[in-house]
């Protein structure tokens, strides 16, 4: 049996999530267009009878501004240092490849394990502007091959997992065959509300904004969002609670679909100032 772990690296909101989820299968990583999205350390899981895909998805490369965003940063850094197998580095398409991506080629090129590059979001792309992303991202450094490929789609996700196994050195499977992310139940349903909430209030919160499960039982879950003011909160929580019901209502399919039964949802909304600056919170919500 082949298995083994694949960073997926890159900077923000090149969709390393997305790419995540198409790779594994499942939907282990929540996704929007929010960048930073990605606040843990969340390894898919994606095995057959002969080889076991582990991919870790990694906060994007930032600058820290607050004990949250240097703690993400950490997380990345404690993971290259990992044994790593093989690096995915993600660029986007529909971008220009500039400083960014070069910074975090630089640091994953010295790892010296191969790297694969990822070009994301080719769907509805000319094939000329493709070929040219491709051009400028395998100057990036000595890649073992770049693939094009649209995470959204599928297309092309089929080969980049082929290659990823054929990578991969001769081993155990680390995880039971069934598992498809390390990330416990509580956390996966606390991001699927995050995920909704983010969708929902666009620009307005989604830095400022985590969700914690307080209570799962047979049949209700009772989730509680933080915001950092009481504005933020009061636009959480909409017109006559509108906005918090919508919340739930859109998290409430992707929740049941998890814990395989039908739930009620109680959703709490609750300010809690400066806590992406609390050690003591932020090591509760495993952040």
């Amino acid at each position: 049996m082949k298995s083994g772990f694949v960073a997926v690296a890159g900077r923000p909101n090149v969709g390393k999530s997305t790419l995540v989820n198409a790779l594994t299968g499942e939907k282990v990583a929540i996704v929007s267009r929010v960048p930073h999205t990605t606040r843990h350390r969340i390894r898919g899981v994606h095995t057959t009878p002969d080889a076991q895909l582990v991919l870790v998805d990694l906060p994007g490369w930032q600058r820290p501004i607050d004990r949250l965003t240097e703690r993400m940063q950490e997380r990345v850094e404690e993971t290259i240092r990992d044994d790593l197998d093989v690096v995915l580095l993600v660029v986007d398409a529909r971008d220009r490849i500039g400083a960014g991506d070069r910074f975090v080629a630089r640091r994953v090129f010295e790892l010296g394990v191969p790297v694969v590059i990822v070009v994301n979001k080719v769907d509805r792309l000319k094939p000329g502007h493709i070929a040219t992303q491709m051009k400028t991202a395998a100057a990036l450094g000595d890649f073992h091959a770049v693939h094009p490929v649209s995470a959204k789609t599928g297309e092309g996700i089929a080969e980049l997992r082929s290659d990823l196994v054929s990578l991969l050195p001769e081993g155990p499977a680390y995880y039971p065959e069934d598992t498809v992310t390390d990330m416990p139940l509580e956390g996966r349903i606390a991001e699927l509300v995050r995920e909704q909430a983010l969708r929902l209030t666009r620009e307005e919160v989604p830095h400022a904004l985590t969700a914690e499960v307080v209570e799962l039982e047979e049949g209700r879950v009772h989730v509680r969002l933080y915001t950092e003011t009481e504005s933020q909160k009061q636009i959480l929580i909409g017109k006559g609670g509108t906005m918090v019901r919508e919340i739930g209502r859109s998290a409430r399919p992707a929740i049941e679909q998890l814990v395989g039964r039908k739930i009620y949802l109680q959703l709490q909304v609750k300010a809690a100032p400066k806590w992406r600056r609390n050690e003591t919170m932020l090591e509760r919500l495993g952040l």
